[in-house]
């Protein structure tokens, strides 16, 4: 059980981690002129860069070793490594292209999208409520294809290569630095290739901007690797329910950087879209909670009667140990009252 003092520390850490990522839509445009995808092979060099200094601090090498023991695992990280940089790339493009509202839009969708992978893949069984959200989801990307007069395809790659992402992740089943120390290490020599292969045909940024501007490019590490770190310190210390809650601080952030500071169109259709989306986070908001709420109140009914046959047991136990000398004090009580009913018997007669 947490103390209340890293229960707050964790609700704290988290607010942080999802804040970031939810502002994170006011710092890719201060890259510019660069483009997506050289900003994106930044990110993933300076990324390394900040986690290698990350577990120089923390000393966690061993995870090294048994990783390279491991091929299937390998094989995982380098699908989660791809699949994240086009999760990194389109979100870049987006941000810098004027699509923030769409790009919001992915994260929304991307728990309904979660659902819908894990019983296609998983075959898992879902709730009556979590099919009533998946089905509004639907309706919601439907409204939203007919809006935009096509489907919603940057949203729409955004929430399935990071639910892809995650479940990867869920089977390779390391920490949130050493996985991303792993996936930065497989992206390394691909992104510092297109680098300096930029560099020599004369278009990189990184340089003839200035000082300010190759600061703000090798920044991106440190913009990647500070909210992993968070979220890894607040999942460690608050409940799962709570980082579920506190996942939808993002894409709300980034709806209302798109709407009120970028000024992105939201037309009648798109509302109605995204009215859909919150109606459907709403129902599986509310499920998580009740569900949650049950299992609570199960595992606690389980520990009242674990204790409670303890409680029983010991006393037994007890009574088993004191057994001879129960049947001592027993019988004595038992002559004594024999005695006294002759006594009583015999002073009537």
């Amino acid at each position: 059980m947490k103390s209340e003092g890293e229960q707050r520390a964790g609700l704290l850490y988290g607010i942080g981690a999802y804040g970031m990522w939810g502002l994170v839509p006011l710092f890719w445009p201060l890259l510019k002129p660069s483009g997506a995808v050289e900003i994106l092979a930044h990110r993933m060099v300076w990324s390394l860069a900040v986690v290698a200094i990350a577990l120089l601090v923390v000393r966690r090498w061993a995870w090294v070793r048994e990783l390279l023991a491991e091929p299937r695992k390998l094989g995982l990280l380098v699908v989660a490594a791809t699949v994240i940089s086009v999760n990194w790339g389109l979100y870049i493009w987006s941000v810098n292209t004027g699509h923030v509202v769409e790009a919001s839009l992915g994260y929304f969708i991307n728990p309904l999208v979660t659902i819908a992978m894990g019983v296609l893949l998983l075959k898992e069984r879902l709730r009556p409520a979590q099919w009533a959200a998946v089905a509004v989801g639907l309706a919601a990307v439907l409204v939203l294809a007919i809006g935009y007069g096509q489907p919603p395809w940057i949203s729409l790659t955004l929430a399935f290569s990071f639910a892809t992402y995650g479940l990867v992740k869920k089977k390779v089943n390391i920490g949130g630095l050493e996985s991303l120390a792993a996936e930065t290490v497989i992206l390394f020599v691909p992104a510092l290739g297109y680098l300096v292969w930029l560099g020599v045909s004369g278009d990189a940024t990184f340089g003839p901007e200035g000082a300010g501007h190759a600061a703000l490019l090798a920044a991106t590490g440190v913009v990647t690797a500070v909210p992993l770190v968070c979220f890894g310190a607040a999942a460690i210390r608050v409940p799962l329910s709570t980082l579920g809650l506190l996942q939808y601080l993002a894409p709300v952030f980034q709806f209302l950087l798109g709407v009120l500071y970028f000024h992105e169109a939201m037309p009648a259709e798109r509302w109605a879209g995204f009215a859909l989306v919150w109606a459907a986070l709403t129902i599986l908001t509310w499920d998580a909670l009740r569900t949650a709420r049950r299992t609570r109140a199960t595992a606690d009914a389980l520990r009242r009667a674990e204790a409670d046959a303890v409680s029983k047991a010991e006393a037994e136990a007890a009574i088993r140990a004191q057994s001879p000398d129960v049947a001592t004090s027993a019988a004595g009580a038992g002559a004594e009252a024999a005695g006294r009913r002759v006594e009583s018997s015999t002073s009537g007669e």
